[in-house]
C-alpha cells in the first residue's frame, strides 16, 4: 500500500530530479550525449531599451536552454508602443542567442490578450494553443526556427 502525500518537500524534490534525469539519460542516446555539455546550461540572455528620455522603453528577458532561445518576459513602454521597438528588442534576442550561444530557434508563450499576433508577424509559428488556460483565456506556444549561422 502506498501514502500519497500533497506537500512541499525540496530533498524529496531533488531526488525526484535526480532520478528522473539518470532516467532520461539512460533511456535516450541523445540525453547521454547532451549530458554535461553547454547546451545543457541555462544561458540568460536580455536586452534592454533606452527612450530618447534616458529611461527605460522596454526590455526582453530569456534564456538558451537545449539551443533553444525560451522568451521568458517582453515589455515595452506604451508610449513606445507601434514603433517597432518589440521587433527589435526580438531580433536582438534572437541574434544574440544564434550567434553567442548556437540556438537553432526559439519559443515563446503568450496569452491571446497579450501578443500571438505580434509574434507571428515577427516570424513565428503557432505550434499549440491551450484553451481556458487559465479559465476563460488561451495560451499559445509559437516556434521559429533560426537560418544556420552563416559560415557554420
Amino acid at each position: 500500500m502506498f501514502s500519497i502525500e500533497a506537500v512541499n518537500d525540496s530533498e524529496r524534490r531533488d531526488v525526484v530530479l535526480t532520478r528522473l534525469r539518470a532516467t532520461n539519460t539512460e533511456r535516450s542516446s541523445i540525453m547521454r550525449t547532451l549530458r554535461g555539455t553547454p547546451l545543457e546550461s541555462r544561458v540568460p540572455v536580455e536586452v534592454y531599451a533606452t527612450g530618447p528620455d534616458g529611461g527605460l522603453a522596454g526590455g526582453l528577458v530569456g534564456h538558451v536552454k537545449w539551443g533553444w532561445l525560451h522568451l521568458d518576459l517582453l515589455w515595452v513602454d506604451e508610449r513606445h508602443r507601434g514603433a517597432g521597438l518589440g521587433g527589435a528588442l526580438t531580433a536582438r534576442a534572437e541574434d544574440v542567442a544564434r550567434e553567442a550561444h548556437g540556438a537553432v530557434g526559439s519559443q515563446v508563450e503568450t496569452w491571446d490578450f497579450q501578443a500571438p499576433g505580434f509574434y507571428r508577424k515577427v516570424g513565428y509559428e503557432e505550434v499549440a494553443a491551450v484553451e481556458d488556460y487559465p479559465p476563460g483565456m488561451t495560451n499559445h506556444l509559437l516556434i521559429k526556427r533560426f537560418p544556420p549561422v552563416s559560415g557554420a
